[in-house]
């Protein structure tokens, strides 16, 4: 993964549960609506070879990461499995630990001060603020008060319309996941919809000009 990259489309799309009949249109949908980064949890039965084949899809189109890295296991896996940036839910500084030694992008999860900063000391790349839902996007203000060089990868209930808000206070990148990787339209093999979806999100974002 390239940070540079990422810094200049901050979004990263959250890919969980899904079926591997359906990932190669899937992925196909995900670049054609003009996503460059996305991961797929560990949590999801069949990840290693999901991402196998996501890679083999998309090729250099996409960037492909493994999230909800819980063990150094997981981080083993993925890795070869071919990820290229390693995404958590909380801390892990074992993981952490190898990601900063053989640089490669790494996204710990936390919420409170504490565990912002102890993310931040650890070597993260960004720290994932999760769950951002339930605080809103002026927690993430509060957040770069004192902590105003830690960089913020807002994680849960961003969207196409609060998505402004959320740079506006202190973002420097945002996710999605279920709200638009919907049960329902992945089962319904309904990607024009989904892509249609990641569209409005991406546009949501350019819209924002010179606040980015």
């Amino acid at each position: 993964m390239d940070i540079v990259c990422f810094k200049k489309k901050p979004i990263l799309g959250i890919l969980r549960g899904v079926e591997k009949e359906i990932i190669e249109p899937l992925i196909e949908a995900v670049i054609d609506a003009g996503l460059e980064t996305l991961e797929i949890t560990m949590n999801t039965t069949g990840a290693a070879d999901l991402i196998k084949k996501a890679k083999q899809t998309a090729g250099s189109r996409l960037t492909l990461g493994a999230g909800t890295v819980l063990t150094q296991q997981d981080l083993k896996i993925a890795l070869n499995s071919g990820a290229s940036f390693i995404v958590s839910p909380v801390l892990i500084k074992e993981v952490v630990s190898y990601c900063v030694k053989n640089d490669i992008p790494v996204f710990p999860g936390a919420l409170t001060p504490q565990e912002v900063y102890q993310a931040h000391e650890s070597g993260a790349t960004m720290v994932k603020v999760f769950p951002a839902k339930f605080f809103g996007p002026e927690y993430l203000k509060e957040i770069r008060g004192p902590f105003n060089k830690i960089e913020l990868l807002a994680c849960g209930g961003v969207t196409s319309t609060n998505l402004k808000n959320y740079f506006t206070c202190g973002a420097s990148g945002v996710t999605f996941g279920a709200s638009i990787f919907r049960k329902d339209l992945l089962e319904g093999k309904n990607f024009k919809a989904i892509s249609e979806e990641i569209r409005k999100f991406i546009c949501a974002w350019e819209d924002l000009g010179s606040i980015r």
